[in-house]
């Protein structure tokens, strides 16, 4: 087993993932969580002044406001950078089979609520989505909750595999090109990291 602590740097403003609603949270994204312990943890986590506006995403926050990215949502990152780098010939992604579950089985983040170091304060990000659809054109305005370039989470991963450690040099690698939380192909959320133990 390896086991090593990451330190994520943005280099530009994140944006939040989560549903401002709790009732969308609860009925839809929490049950489709991978591995939420519990529906009623991430609700809770939400908290009533967080339903700024229905439409909103926003980050969950911990009990004293500082907001926190979920364990799962690391181990997203490496499944998206994964898919990615399985179509770049050479890479140790393109060798792996079944890396879904290499990932959820093999590689564990902690803690569970990762939470940020903030540079300043939260943000807003409002933004048009443009859709072409048999019904013509749409445009609709999304509205996100910002965190501030220059923030940091710290987190842990261990690998049950020694080899597996080299792979998720690679995903993180591959994530500082393409960022973390929602609108990563506008250039939101990339990140600096750093191995600072292990």
């Amino acid at each position: 087993m390896k086991e090593f602590k990451v330190r994520l740097t943005l280099l530009e403003d994140a944006l939040g993932m989560t549903p401002a609603d709790p009732k969308i949270h609860e009925e839809y994204i929490a049950s489709k969580a991978p591995d939420a312990q519990s529906i009623e943890e991430e609700v809770e986590s939400m908290g009533v002044d967080a339903v700024v506006e229905k439409g909103m995403t926003v980050f969950p926050k911990l009990e004293d406001g500082t907001p926190f990215l979920w364990d799962y949502q690391i181990r997203g990152l490496m499944k998206d950078a994964c898919g990615m780098l399985r179509r770049v010939p050479g890479t140790k992604s393109s060798k792996m089979k079944a890396y879904k579950k290499i990932i959820d089985g093999n590689i564990f983040v902690s803690p569970r609520k990762i939470p940020f170091t903030l540079s300043g304060p939260l943000g807003n990000c409002q933004r048009p989505l443009r859709a072409s659809t048999p019904q013509g054109e749409r445009v609709a305005l999304a509205n996100s909750e910002t965190v501030p370039a220059g923030s940091s989470v710290e987190f842990t991963v261990l690998c049950l595999n020694d080899e597996d450690a080299y792979t998720v040099d690679e995903w993180l690698e591959y994530g500082t090109l393409r960022g973390l939380g929602q609108w990563r192909n506008g250039g939101w959320g990339r990140f600096e990291y750093d191995v600072i133990d292990g």
